[in-house]
């Protein structure tokens, strides 16, 4: 099963979403959907309340079909929602936010429940369809700096469910003060803790060497024959030497001797075509891309619209849920 729909996933991101991580199986004749998401009190005090809104933990996810008879998925996931909704209204649900899950398109099985929209692309690098990716999906500008850098000393190492990574949170933030991120990103020695000890053996640990030091380092998520790249920094003294590449080309090395058939690395941080991060990532991803979805859904319209009166929010706001848009 890929990581993004392991229930275990959602209780990494429970303290810095600030809510509980929570699962709904809706099981029948027609198959099998399951959804995680993480559940968040509404900090507004209404009466009949507390009420609270869903969203998916950090990275993708949203509903599943786990099994469906032939030609009844459809129906299956018709049903999936009338069922969510019931359980939506018991629960004092108000309001959903889906990220969903661009390799494996689950947006096409609940976009007219969501509403969802296409709002970017993410990308991949195809191994199983390339006897050598790099030469097939790396752009020439690519490969030139992974040969530079490689002939002026850098090497790389590859460590699959690590026993240690307790030195990538000083690599990895400073990236995150290079970039200017928000507080969100900064995930703590708590985090990181957490997801050695529920996902090591997901767990891939790609490092880019100079000498005896480690200079850029990724930690990435392998399931259901995918590597996802999660989280990676490189110290600032050496960019020149572009370890970046580096990292990209040891997984992608790995991931093709392993029987991987993708690498992931999702998108930008704007849906700008010129968006600096999709662009890098697009060096390693000629040939391969994916539309990312997100949906978004009020389970309990008259309760939304009470939230955004009361938090003094246009419920029309692009942002959503509206009524969090001044936390």
């Amino acid at each position: 099963m890929d990581i993004y729909f392991e229930p275990d996933y959602g209780k990494l991101y429970e303290k810095i979403e600030h809510g509980e991580a929570d699962s709904f199986r809706f099981e029948d004749a027609d198959g099998l959907v399951t959804h995680h998401f993480i559940r968040r009190e509404i900090p507004v005090s209404v009466q009949g309340g507390p009420y609270y809104d869903l969203i998916t933990p950090y990275g993708y996810g949203g509903p599943a079909v786990q099994e469906a008879k032939d030609g009844k998925r459809a129906q299956l996931c018709r049903d999936f929602g009338e069922a969510f909704a019931s359980y939506c209204r018991e629960q004092r649900i108000v309001s959903e936010f889906v990220r969903f899950h661009p390799v494996a398109g689950n947006a096409a099985d609940f976009k007219d429940l969501y509403s969802a929209v296409c709002i970017r692309q993410t990308l991949g690098t195809n191994l199983a369809a390339y006897d050598d990716p790099v030469q097939s999906e790396f752009s020439k500008g690519c490969r030139k700096n992974i040969r530079q850098a490689l002939r002026h000393g850098v090497t790389y190492r590859v460590t699959g469910a690590p026993d240690d990574i307790s030195g990538f949170k000083e690599i990895y933030y400073s990236t995150m003060d290079r970039d200017h991120a928000t507080a969100f990103y900064y995930f703590g020695d708590d985090y990181f803790a957490a997801l050695h000890r529920r996902f090591r053996d997901e767990l891939l640990y790609v490092e880019a060497l100079y000498g005896e030091k480690t200079i850029a380092a990724g930690l990435y998520f392998v399931s259901d024959g995918v590597i996802h790249i999660h989280l990676s920094g490189t110290r600032s003294e050496y960019l020149y030497l572009s370890p970046a590449y580096v990292l990209r080309y040891a997984a992608t090395l790995w991931g093709k001797e392993h029987g991987c058939r993708m690498i992931h690395h999702g998108g930008g941080t704007s849906n700008s075509p010129e968006d600096s991060l999709y662009l890098f990532k697009k060096q390693f991803a000629k040939n391969t891309s994916f539309d990312f979805y997100v949906g978004r859904k009020i389970w309990d319209p008259e309760m939304y619209a009470e939230i955004c009166r009361l938090t003094g929010a246009d419920p029309a706001s692009e942002f959503f849920p509206a009524y969090r848009s001044k936390q």
